[in-house]
C-alpha cells in the first residue's frame, strides 16, 4: 500500500503549503456538506494546523490568543466538536488533544495514529478495509449488535526523522 502524502512530513517541508492545502480541503468538505465554515471554526483549525503535533483545547486557546481576543473555552470546544463531526479534526485520546486531518476517509474507516514519543508529531495512516485486524474488529463489533463508525488505533514509538538524529 502506498500513501499519497508522507505519514510524517520532513522537518524542512513547506509547512505553509501543507497548512494551506489542509484548509482548502476543509473548505471543500464544508461546501460539499452544506456546512458553515465560520471564522472561529476556521481559526481553531488554523491553530491546529500550526504544527503536526496534537494540541489540547487550552493550547488552541493560547494559540488563538496570539492574534485575537482570548476566546472562551466553550467557543473553542464547540468549534472542535464541529470539526470532529466533519472529519476535519481527530481527538488523540492518549494525549487528550486534537489533530487536524486532511484525509478523505469515510465514517466506517479504521485509522491508526503513529505518535512519536520524541518529537510529539503524529502521523495518520489508514488501515486497508481488507486488513485482517480491521476486518476482525469490525466483525466482532457487528456480531455484538454494534454498528461501528470511525475506528482509531494509537501507536506510540519513534518516527523515522527522530531515529536519524
Amino acid at each position: 500500500m502506498s500513501l499519497a502524502k508522507p505519514t510524517f512530513p520532513a522537518p524542512d517541508h513547506d509547512h505553509s503549503r501543507c497548512a494551506a492545502d489542509a484548509m482548502a480541503h476543509a473548505e471543500q468538505v464544508c461546501a460539499r456538506r452544506g456546512q458553515k465554515f465560520t471564522p472561529i471554526r476556521r481559526q481553531v483549525l488554523q491553530a491546529l494546523l500550526s504544527s503536526h503535533r496534537p494540541l489540547g483545547a487550552y493550547e488552541v486557546i493560547d494559540e488563538l490568543a496570539k492574534t485575537m481576543p482570548r476566546p472562551a473555552p466553550i467557543t473553542v470546544y464547540r468549534a472542535l466538536d464541529f470539526l470532529m463531526e466533519n472529519g476535519l479534526v481527530h481527538r488523540i485520546e492518549s494525549r487528550n488533544a486534537f489533530l487536524a486531518c486532511a484525509h478523505d476517509h469515510d465514517e466506517a474507516s479504521m485509522v491508526a495514529f503513529l505518535i512519536c514519543d520524541h518529537c510529539g508529531s503524529v502521523g495518520e495512516i489508514p488501515a486497508a478495509p481488507a486488513a485482517p485486524v480491521a476486518q476482525s474488529l469490525t466483525a466482532a463489533a457487528r456480531a455484538s449488535g454494534f454498528i461501528p463508525k470511525l475506528s482509531v488505533v494509537e501507536i506510540a514509538g519513534t518516527c523515522a526523522h527522530c531515529q536519524k538524529t
